[in-house]
């Protein structure tokens, strides 16, 4: 009986690190797996933007004012105010500018005080949801059209963060 007791505990334990050993190797292989194809899907990590301060060796700052001059693309400093209504909710705002030829800057600060003076008289509800977003792009896209005289061709959104 203590032989049948003896061999009922040696197949348990034999049950038991097959099934750890059969987890092991489950685990490990989607471990790879999830590596070698997030390494298909992935897109390759972005390129830091050239400046001319980096490319005569001086250190890159951030984000810079003007990423691509030649094809008239401005980033606009981020904007951080408080909603109309409820006052206690912020939102934060990065734009980028495309400007049909050659990017004024000038232009581009006033614009964004416009879209600073602009987003102080949003308030909360006229922009919750996809249609509100939406609304929210035409009406600062309607104003830099009056601002600029048809000078910049789109309006980007990069962050838009309602806290």
């Amino acid at each position: 009986m203590a032989d049948e007791a003896q061999a009922a505990d040696a197949g348990k334990r034999k049950n038991t690190v097959m099934v750890l050993a059969g987890v092991a190797v489950l685990t490990l292989v989607g471990v790879g797996g999830g590596w070698v194809l997030g390494g298909v899907i992935a897109p390759p990590a972005p390129q830091p933007v050239q400046t001319a301060e980096t490319a005569e060796g001086g250190k890159e700052e951030g984000i810079p004012h003007i990423s691509t001059p030649e094809k008239g693309v401005v980033l606009l400093e981020p904007i951080t105010t408080n909603l109309a209504y409820p006052s206690e909710n912020w939102i934060r705002l990065e734009v980028a500018l495309a400007f049909k030829g050659p990017p004024e800057l000038p232009l581009a600060e006033d614009i964004h005080q416009d879209i600073l003076a602009y987003m102080r008289t949003v308030s909360l509800q006229q922009i919750e949801g996809p249609r509100g977003f939406q609304y929210l792009k035409d009406d600062i896209q309607e104003r830099i059209d009056l601002r600029s005289q048809g000078k910049v061709a789109k309006v980007m959104f990069r962050t838009f963060v309602i806290e």
